[in-house]
């Protein structure tokens, strides 16, 4: 039996937390990219957004395991974030878990397991700042 090649259409980015503001450029761009439906995966400093086919995008802090989601089916969802010149202070309204395939969250209403999410993408750019 032949092994599937499986190829995900995600690009990965490195940005510098040195520029003011960076941190809401950041989420603009990553809903931009899942109103397009494209899915990517970037990281800045300790964080990292992701945006998926589905048209999702998400914000993780991997060292706290909290999420943000920023986008859904292509729409942006409001946010609280606060950036200044040095500082950024984000509402985290979630965490979150990889396990195997499964994207899972945890928040008020309770867990959410997804799948098709390019988790193997966001693990790798985990393991990458965690370094």
């Amino acid at each position: 039996m032949a092994k599937r090649n499986r190829s995900r259409k995600v690009r990965y980015s490195r940005v510098s937390l040195k520029q003011p503001n960076v941190v809401l450029r950041e989420i603009d761009y990553i809903v931009a990219r899942a109103a397009q439906f494209a899915s990517r995966v970037v990281t800045l400093g300790q964080l990292v957004f992701f945006s998926t086919a589905s048209g999702d995008a998400w914000m993780l802090d991997p060292e706290d395991g909290l999420a943000l989601k920023l986008a859904e089916a292509g729409d942006r969802n409001p946010v609280k974030i606060v950036e200044t010149a040095n500082r950024f202070a984000i509402e985290w309204t979630a965490s979150y878990l990889i396990d195997g395939e499964a994207f899972v969250t945890m928040d008020a209403s309770g867990q959410r397991v997804i799948l098709g999410y390019p988790v193997q993408e966001v693990a790798l750019a985990q393991r990458r700042i965690s370094r």
